[in-house]
């Protein structure tokens, strides 16, 4: 993603230079903030945006921010677009806003610009994008919302950032992992090769067995990428049916699905028409062999 800085760049700049977001009207003698100017505006009259992608701000660092501003004050203004005579709303810089607030400042320094929502969401998401602020999920999150809310394809949105629509379906197809892995890539547990790498496996219960396995063993993308191979492999073989080729009935099914959730992996349950069977419990390795032992207290 970083070579694509500056078409970021590029992007950011035709949002806040476009003529349907960019209006100057100024009024001489004028005492409120205008548009197009950069204003000392009232804390109190502002609020965030409800189009930010970001939705993690770390605490210890916005105190080190506060502490700076305390020092030496704002050094770059924040962005915000004018909702109404003493109402205004952040385009960009939350996180400055957020410690100013925490230093206890009264106004602070905003560049006034107006902005439709679409314009908001692009840039805020752009802006977040150049600062590396955004976790992966987030950016996934984000995509998609400009893709649904924006009406715009990926090819689309792919031009309007500068990223190829191949990485923008990467981050999008994050989204479709079960929320345990997606906070992990959000905490920067599992990073998002590994997550790309969990995706190889369409079944949720092996997508979360090889995301334990990652992070317990700390598995490298490579070791997780063949896993979930030859994890597709062997599921693509297995059905759900007992010897007799019979469905298992509903009862039984529930069995299987408590006995897969535990051991964290598809157990299979054969039954035939005398009541006779067995439980299969498959494995993908020797450390998957020794984790299942540990449950069954071995």
């Amino acid at each position: 993603m970083s070579t694509k800085r500056n078409a970021l760049g590029k992007g950011l700049s035709a949002l806040l230079d476009n003529a349907e977001t960019d209006i100057t009207t100024k009024h001489e003698g004028a005492t409120y903030p205008t548009v197009g100017n950069v204003s000392a505006i009232p804390v109190r009259q502002i609020e965030t945006n409800p189009f930010q992608p970001r939705t993690d701000f770390d605490q210890e660092a916005l105190q080190e921010l506060a502490a700076s501003i305390k020092e030496q004050g704002i050094i770059q203004p924040i962005t915000v677009r004018k909702l109404g005579y003493d109402k205004y709303q952040i385009i960009s810089g939350e996180r400055r806003f957020r410690a100013s607030k925490m230093a206890g400042l009264e106004n602070i320094p905003a560049y006034v610009r107006v902005a439709n929502d679409q314009s908001m969401l692009e840039m805020a998401l752009v802006e977040n994008l150049q600062r590396n602020d955004l976790n992966a999920v987030e950016i996934g999150i984000s995509f998609k919302r400009l893709i649904d809310e924006c009406n715009l394809t990926q090819e689309e949105l792919s031009d309007r950032i500068g990223m190829n629509r191949s990485t923008v379906t990467n981050y999008i197809r994050l989204l479709k992992l079960p929320p345990e892995i997606q906070l992990a890539v959000r905490d920067n547990t599992l990073s998002m090769g590994h997550a790309r790498a969990i995706l190889g496996v369409n079944d949720i219960t092996r997508q979360l067995l090889l995301f334990k396995l990652a992070v317990e063993k700390k598995l490298s993308v490579r070791e997780v990428e063949e896993l979930a191979r030859e994890t597709g492999n062997n599921s693509s073989k297995r059905k759900n049916t007992n010897t007799s080729g019979h469905k298992l009935s509903f009862e039984y099914e529930k069995i299987q699905n408590v006995l897969s959730s535990h051991f964290g992996t598809k157990i299979h349950l054969k039954r035939n028409a005398k009541g006779n069977g067995s439980i299969v419990i498959p494995y993908e390795n020797d450390a998957d062999l020794n984790r299942i032992l540990e449950l069954l207290n071995y």
